[in-house]
């Protein structure tokens, strides 16, 4: 079944899949990647995580960890068709990896562990997935672990997803018995050798065929009730075909209704070729997803996946390598060739691409072209970031660039030697290039350098990547959380008179205010949400349009700082109820002033509340550890939330601040000898307590 990956290069693009391995850390995600790449032939020798020999997995920090940090593109053939692979990050840490990612994917496959199921990240990462409407399967793997089910798997998925399964498989044998699958489509039975080679087909074996018969009865009437066409034949002839089954399947992953669900175990190598043909036959090819729009000049514009059409290309990766700076694409239309110019519309500038690469994670082949559907990675682009839109000349276009999120944890950073600063300042620059989730600034009271990002982790290993790079040795100070700021009860009718006059051209605003606390919305599994909203209800032209987006823009220069510790302010409403002009004095500046003074005002003048972000723990922990870990969560100002026992363990569920997180995994080690384990899953903010300015704010 092995195919070679060069034959097919100059696949149509009805022969191309650009997907992603989705999942929770440590569902299988890696091992999944390195089967499909040893199948398809892509490889010759199957890698292992803990034996740090994967292929995605190249950087020396993830065969340390034994983890997904970065997000690694692969590829690879099976069946005549290419198929460009990301193997992105579970932890929610690396979170925006992910982010950037799906961005540029066409389809994704979903991993879930079969004795866990749905975990707190696979939930998030499912969200991300919806935001970007990509279309997804489901494999539920891990199905040679002991306590390992799939019906329970799948009702988690139907539960907490929110979606319907649409199961295709039936197990054959369970936990170290399972040796294969049923094909509920066609009805046959596929066993895998015990070295996990080519699978044998066969008939269903008759202990499983009244199940089997049940199951695709129940996938039939499932499927009807989503799909027209189904339904018509199953009201006809009370039976719905392979064929009509297949199609339907296909249309209802690529709407989003329903998500097909497959079951194997990648580390014994089975059930990787079905996986690989439902991803052929399931997940959409670029011609088969909407045409990317991008805006020039304010008009909004389409490009159609066409080789021929004018060159269009989001870069959604930058990393530094040895041999120079590469620059990940996903070519959205047109060719780009070896030497070709492009325009970075966003710096408006051109540049010169050195060299094309097809990715094989930390191994690279130069190609002579790209075109439309492809992802690859350029050598000699300079100054290109990522979100950045690449673009032939003659057609410029800005596409939509991934979005980042707020860092959430700071620490302080600094080299050992002052002979090293300046070489710091490079190394924290280069890394924020390759990271846009980390972000770096000075403290303009201590003249701190401050590292900030989305993680106690995701600091660790970016402080780590700088010795490691540039050998450099580098001081770090306790980590920082990263406060907001928030009105509980705001103030009506607040007057500020902005009045200047010191010769010439004098500046008057009269601007009247009144403000609110914002109900929370936005998406809590990421954290990100609707920051501030404003609006006018003046009426008469007592203030002119101008002059209120003016005082809009000087209320948005005033949620830089709250008045508590000067934290950014969130979660506001601004209403400008009235106010008046001056026929000379009055201007876009004076109003501006007048906005942002006023806020200050009025922030002073309300009662405000400091907010700490906080996340969802699941701690799995033995069952004889659960009294003492209850009771350290409690310490840390923890709110359980659910409590589950399975196969000697206990789940805990619980909500608690992030910064009384800091060191929680060597604490959870020395209460349960090692045993325990936790994953955290960012929920936004909430009030930190005692944090209250002005109880009693004027009437």
């Amino acid at each position: 079944m092995r195919t070679d990956l060069h034959r097919h290069l100059t696949s149509p693009l009805t022969a191309v899949r650009n997907l992603g391995i989705l999942a929770h850390v440590d569902a299988g995600k890696t091992t999944l990647t390195e089967r499909i790449l040893y199948l398809t032939g892509a490889t010759h020798k199957r890698g292992e995580v803990h034996d740090g020999t994967t292929v995605t997995d190249f950087d020396p920090q993830e065969r340390d960890r034994g983890i997904t940090i970065f997000a690694a593109a692969v590829s690879c053939a099976w069946d005549g068709h290419r198929i460009n692979l990301i193997d992105t990050p579970g932890h929610v840490d690396f979170s925006d990896e992910v982010e950037r990612s799906l961005r540029v994917l066409d389809g994704a496959i979903a991993v879930f562990d079969a004795v866990a199921g749905v975990e707190p990240q696979s939930e998030s990462v499912w969200r991300q997935a919806d935001r970007h409407g990509v279309p997804r399967i489901a494999f539920v793997n891990k199905l040679d672990r002991a306590g390992a089910d799939l019906d329970t798997a799948v009702a988690s998925i139907r539960d907490r997803l929110h979606t319907v399964p649409l199961v295709v498989q039936l197990p054959i044998g369970k936990e170290d018995g399972f040796t294969g699958v049923v094909d509920l489509l066609r009805m046959r039975a596929l066993v895998w050798p015990d070295d996990g080679g080519t699978p044998e087909e066969g008939r269903v074996p008759d202990a499983l065929l009244e199940e089997a018969h049940r199951r695709r009865r129940l996938l039939e009437e499932t499927v009807a009730e989503l799909h027209p066409v189904a339904l018509e034949e199953f009201c006809a002839g009370s039976k719905v075909s392979a064929q009509t089954l297949a199609a339907a399947l296909r249309d209802l992953t690529r709407t989003g209704e329903g998500v097909v669900v497959l079951c194997g175990t990648a580390y014994r190598n089975r059930g990787i070729e079905p996986l690989l043909e439902a991803v052929v036959a399931y997940l959409p090819s670029p011609l088969d997803v909407p045409a990317v729009r991008g805006t020039l000049d304010g008009a909004v514009q389409e490009r159609v996946a066409d080789p021929a059409a004018p060159f269009a290309a989001l870069v959604f990766k930058v990393s530094s390598t040895a041999t120079g700076r590469l620059t990940y694409l996903r070519v959205y239309s047109g060719t780009i060739g070896k030497g070709d110019t492009v325009l970075d519309v966003g710096a408006r500038r051109n540049e010169r691409v050195g060299r094309i690469l097809r990715v094989q994670a930390g191994r690279h082949s130069d190609v002579e072209r790209a075109v439309a559907g492809d992802i690859v990675a350029v050598v000699g682009l300079k100054a290109a970031r990522t979100g950045a839109t690449l673009c032939t000349p003659a057609a410029p276009l800005v596409l939509e660039p991934p979005s980042v999120a707020a860092p959430v944890v700071s620490v302080a950073v600094e080299a050992r030697r002052s002979i090293d600063a300046g070489r710091l300042v490079s190394a924290l620059v280069r890394l924020v290039e390759e990271d846009p989730s980390l972000s770096v600034r000075t403290d303009p009271e201590t003249g701190q350098t401050v590292l900030s990002g989305m993680g106690e982790l995701h600091l660790e290993v970016a402080v780590e990547k700088i010795r490691r790079a540039h050998g450099l040795d580098v001081g770090v100070g306790r980590p920082q959380v990263a406060y907001r700021e928030t009105v509980a009860r705001g103030v009506s009718a607040l007057v500020y008179r902005h009045v200047k006059q010191d010769g010439g051209a004098g500046q008057f605003a009269h601007v009247v205010l009144d403000t609110e606390p914002l109900e929370a919305s936005g998406d809590n599994d990421t954290g990100r949400a609707v920051d501030f909203v404003f609006r006018s209800t003046v009426v008469g032209g007592r203030v002119p349009q101008e002059y209120v987006r003016a005082v809009e823009a000087g209320c948005r220069d005033a949620l830089a700082e709250g008045p508590l510790g000067g934290h950014p302010v969130t979660g506001l409403r601004v209403t400008l109820t009235d106010g008046a002009t001056h026929s000379k004095d009055s201007s876009e500046m004076a109003f501006r002033t007048a906005g942002r003074l006023a806020l200050r005002e009025a922030l002073r003048s309300s009662v405000m509340v400091l907010l700490e972000p906080v996340v969802e723990v699941t701690v799995t922990v033995p069952g004889d550890a659960v009294g003492g870990v209850l009771g350290d969560l409690a310490a840390r100002r923890g709110r359980v939330s659910g409590s589950t026992s399975r196969a000697g363990t206990a789940v805990i569920t619980a909500t608690v601040p992030l910064a009384e997180l800091f060191g929680y995994a060597t604490r959870l080690r020395s209460r349960t000898q090692g045993r325990g384990t936790f994953t955290t899953r960012a929920t936004g903010y909430a009030p930190a307590p005692g944090a209250v300015l002005n109880r009693t704010p004027p009437r």
